[in-house]
């Protein structure tokens, strides 16, 4: 499996991340051990220097690894085509014992990264760099979070067997499976969507008052709230299919890929609002989430009406 074209692509490109990363790691502790602003020694002119290049190292990596995401995801669907029982990526996430956990903490790596961009450009809006000793200290955590992520990687590839049996999405994503998901079956549809709805005008309400505590708290729940409501509700209206709860199914081409915008308008609009909790920002921050939140809830509220419209019941 590990030389299958699309797997070889995101493996070497790995390589080349944790190669620049190591870079960059150095130079971040250097740089948050020895920091003066105030300084005009030529140590400090060095470390000026330095988190240019520590800085743009980082910067291309997060440029990278967002496109790569996506393209992790194709790869899996693509593999899922010789994993006997897998008809999609939850089969071949399902094969491993470190699938799960690694599309979990690549997400989480998303937002780490978008977070540490937002921290260096508010950082290089000022003469004074205020923010430069907290990035970089921040990217020597991060940096773990990036090695692990690769390391499982590697591991979830390299254990994958093709002529191993694995179960499909329909039985993954079913009130009768053994999954830890399996439990959230038993929710009620009325009070799931009163939550999620819910969260959404509360989100609102704090964007009309400007707390940006407050509206970065209520998209740290939209998350969860949003991926349960997808996988429970709204996704068998993309579907329209009372029994597919497929989180994975609506990113190929027979749903016309909306599953990628699906996301990525979940992944802005939550990402935005999130970060005007830790990185003060001005108005436009606000209205980009509350935008991208708006459209992600409106374009999911769509296929249930539309389901309607056409069908005259509900599934």
């Amino acid at each position: 499996m590990l030389f299958t074209p699309e797997v070889l692509t995101i493996l070497i490109l790995n390589t080349l991340f944790a190669l620049f990363a190591i870079v960059a790691f150095v130079l971040s502790v250097k740089i948050f051990l020895n920091w003066n602003i105030n300084s005009t020694s030529a140590t400090q002119y060095e470390l000026e220097k330095q988190s240019f290049l520590a800085s743009t190292i980082i910067k291309y990596i997060f440029s990278i690894k967002v496109p790569l995401f996506l393209f992790f995801i194709f790869a899996l669907d693509k593999i899922s085509n010789v994993i006997t029982g897998a008809m999609c990526a939850a089969g071949v996430v399902d094969a491993t014992q470190t699938g799960t956990y690694l599309i979990i903490l690549k997400i989480i790596n998303l937002y780490l990264f978008a977070y540490w961009l937002k921290l260096h450009n508010q950082d290089m809006l000022s003469k004074n760099q205020p923010y430069t000793k907290l990035k970089f200290g921040l990217f020597i955590l991060f940096f773990l979070f990036l090695m692990v992520e690769i390391v499982l990687e590697f591991t979830m590839f390299q254990s994958i067997e093709i002529d191993k049996m694995v179960s499909c999405c329909g039985s993954i994503y079913s009130s009768s499976s053994t999954s830890a998901i399996s439990t959230l079956f038993t929710l009620d549809h009325s009070i799931l969507l009163s939550i999620f709805y819910t969260n959404y005008l509360v989100m609102f309400i704090f964007y009309i008052f400007k707390n940006r505590y407050l509206f970065s708290l209520a998209n740290i729940i939209f998350i969860p709230v949003s991926l349960v409501s997808l996988i429970l509700f709204f996704g068998t209206y993309i579907y329209e299919l009372p029994s597919h709860h497929c989180p994975f199914c609506f990113l190929q081409g027979d749903y016309y890929y909306v599953g990628y915008l699906i996301y990525f308008l979940l992944f802005m609009g939550t990402f935005q609002g999130l970060a005007l909790g830790f990185v003060k920002e001005s108005n436009r921050s606000y209205k980009i989430s509350l935008f991208f939140n708006s459209v992600y809830v409106i374009l999911l509220s769509l296929y249930v009406a539309l389901y309607y419209i056409k069908n005259g019941v509900f599934l």
